[in-house]
């Protein structure tokens, strides 16, 4: 597969970045897509290009053979944007998408290109062991749990009545959940780049003192920023969120 064909299937463009400009790349969290990141580009600075990853066995790329491993995401999105090097390069995760950001700036930083801020939002520093043990649960398990972390329990409860939906949703969950419980960070150097954490105030699943464990991980500097709301927090402040990464990028 060519550069442009994999840089095409691995992201989804919100705004172009103009060559050698700043570009920011978003990771969605286990179970998202890259769509859930347009709100958050419409506030992101006029002059930097924005993408988001699409993970396979998801929207468009649904018949695409599902990933149950960090690492790989990792080395697959570091290979599929490398049309962005050369130019300014930040990057944000939400939740697991923190950990694959994470994962992709390592190896970014390996192959010399610079990045200019790993942004990490609602999820625990990766040296922290991974409690979850959901993957091989029941469907209803499984649906209690993204009831539990969801802004709107109601818009999930749906899955307990619609099989046709949770067939083409829950198989993409158990995914990131598999990937997540398997993964195991290794340690090595710490990044060069900054890092920015961020967190809501309310998050059931991690807690302010997990998120600041973060600033352990780099060798540049570190801020935390924490936010009304529960796990999924940005959904409802995606300008105070950007916020951020403008004053950042």
């Amino acid at each position: 597969m060519s550069t442009e064909d994999a840089f095409a299937r691995w992201t989804r463009r919100m705004r172009r970045a103009e060559p050698g400009g700043t570009a920011l790349v978003c990771f969605p969290p286990g179970g998202g897509a890259a769509g859930g990141y347009r709100a958050l580009a419409n506030h992101i600075g006029s002059g930097v290009g924005v993408y988001a990853v699409q993970y396979p066995g998801r929207r468009d790329r649904l018949r695409d053979k599902l990933i149950p491993c960090l690492i790989e995401l990792a080395e697959e999105v570091t290979a599929a944007i490398e049309p962005l090097f050369g130019g300014e390069l930040a990057l944000f995760g939400h939740s697991m998408g923190a950990t694959v950001a994470f994962e992709t700036a390592r190896r970014l930083e390996a192959r010399g290109q610079k990045v200019t801020a790993l942004f990490v939002s609602g999820r625990t520093a990766p040296s922290e062991p991974v409690s979850d043990r959901l993957a091989d649960t029941g469907d209803a398990a499984l649906i209690a749990e993204m009831e539990r972390l969801a802004n709107d329990p109601a818009s999930v409860a749906v899955l307990r009545t619609d099989p046709a939906l949770a067939a083409a949703v829950l198989p993409a969950v158990r995914n990131d959940y598999l990937a997540i419980e398997k993964y195991g960070y290794a340690p090595g150097e710490p990044l060069r780049c900054p890092i920015v954490a961020l967190t809501g105030e309310l998050d059931p699943v991690v807690t302010p003192a997990q998120v600041e464990r973060w600033s352990t991980h780099t060798t540049g500097w570190f801020e935390m920023h924490t936010f009304p709301g529960s796990h999924f927090y940005l959904d409802a402040q995606p300008a105070a969120i950007a916020q951020v990464i403008n004053s950042c990028i």
